[in-house]
């Protein structure tokens, strides 16, 4: 098989996966949740996304669904200021504008109903990198300078991308994630509930009630994830 990926570590762990046998679904879902990990901007359990899964046998071609869905609290004019312009740091940058993540239900739906290898098995490497860290590259050593205001925006953002004196990592720097080892952890064992329900999902809440955001307990318990018929040529 072959692996490609924007980020070497990440790619590494699903050469592992590829070679205790498990199929294309298992390093999907390991490769997005070790990016998580090692270069947050290209995956990440607070997003959401799609996923074309080719099932050989019967040619047959399934779309996963699993984008982010608005909160019930969310209403038309809510990105508008007062003279009905569109306020474009509450539309892109604020909590408000946070949608439901998706990410966590379709990785764990596609893993299930395509992947042939345990839940645990798949999202180990990534609670490893996390916990036990990896060498900063230049390049997220570099993202995570230039966006320190929007990383900064709440207490646990600066707890996971900055030291405790406020500096930045450096590239070459040994870089941990206990919080998000914690999280991937919750989801090992528990699957979808952890995040949707559980601690997780508390933790979610609280964040968007203290930062003005609409995400609550119940958007969080509805999400659902949608298999669509694809579009062919």
């Amino acid at each position: 098989g072959m692996v490609s990926s924007q980020e070497a570590l990440a790619t590494q762990v699903v050469l592992d996966i590829l070679k205790k046998a498990g199929n294309a679904v298992d390093s999907a879902v390991a490769v997005v949740l070790a990016l998580a990990v090692t270069l947050p901007k290209a995956g990440n359990i607070g997003g959401g996304g799609l996923m074309l899964v080719h099932l050989a046998e019967i040619d047959k071609t399934i779309a996963i669904d699993y984008r982010e869905m608005a909160p019930a609290k969310a209403q038309r004019d809510m990105f508008l200021d007062d003279k009905g312009m569109v306020d474009n740091q509450l539309a892109r940058a604020s909590f408000r504008s946070a949608g439901v993540p998706g990410t966590v239900a379709g990785l764990l739906h596609a893993l299930d109903q395509y992947g042939s290898m345990s839940r645990g098995e798949v999202i180990a490497p990534a609670i490893k990198i996390a916990e036990d860290g990896f060498v900063l590259s230049y390049e997220l050593a570099k993202e995570l300078k230039s966006r320190r205001p929007q990383l900064s925006r709440s207490d646990a953002g600066k707890r996971k991308y900055y030291k405790k004196n406020g500096d930045a990592y450096k590239a070459g720097e040994l870089f941990k994630q206990k919080d998000l080892a914690w999280s991937l952890r919750q989801i090992s064992k528990q699957g979808p509930k952890a995040f949707y329900q559980g601690k997780i999902a508390e933790k979610i809440v609280a964040s968007a009630k203290k930062h003005d955001g609409l995400i609550t307990k119940e958007d969080l318990s509805n999400y659902t994830v949608k298999e669509r018929q694809t579009v062919q040529g």
